[in-house]
């Protein structure tokens, strides 16, 4: 079986600079794509989590990439803990998160799910920031 590379997914620039930097890495190494995109359950609001055009789309992107991949959807309490539960289910061999700035008063307030991780997986975190 193939390592699998992780990436945490949101539908908007910073979801598709990680999808685009995860199937880069799976070329050079090899391995497969798991695309993983979550939500704490309130998917109606969460603007994060992807609808079925915006999956369509991606699934095509995918598709055309000649990387072996998967998306997977979840729902949970929180959306860190479920990206580490993915990458310890797969035993992922690289994690890929796209991520924004955020001001440190910002992630006191909020928290950071990329922070989380990065701090709770086993493997390697590659974080990508999307071109100026």
């Amino acid at each position: 079986m193939k390592p699998t590379i992780v990436v945490g997914y949101s539908p908007d620039e910073y979801g598709a600079t990680g999808v685009e930097r995860a199937l880069e890495e799976a070329r050079l190494r090899g391995a497969r794509v798991l695309v993983a995109n979550a939500s704490r359950g309130d998917a109606y609001v969460d603007e994060h989590f992807a609808s079925t055009a915006q999956l369509a789309s991606l699934e095509e992107q995918l598709s055309s990439s000649g990387v072996d991949c998967e998306v997977r959807q979840s729902f949970g309490h929180d959306v860190a803990e479920q990206l580490l539960q993915t990458i310890e289910e797969t035993e992922a061999i690289l994690v890929v998160l796209g991520i924004r700035r955020r001001s440190p008063v910002g992630k006191l307030l909020m928290g950071s799910v990329a922070q989380r991780v990065l701090l709770g997986a086993e493997c390697a975190v590659l974080l990508v920031k999307p071109p100026r």
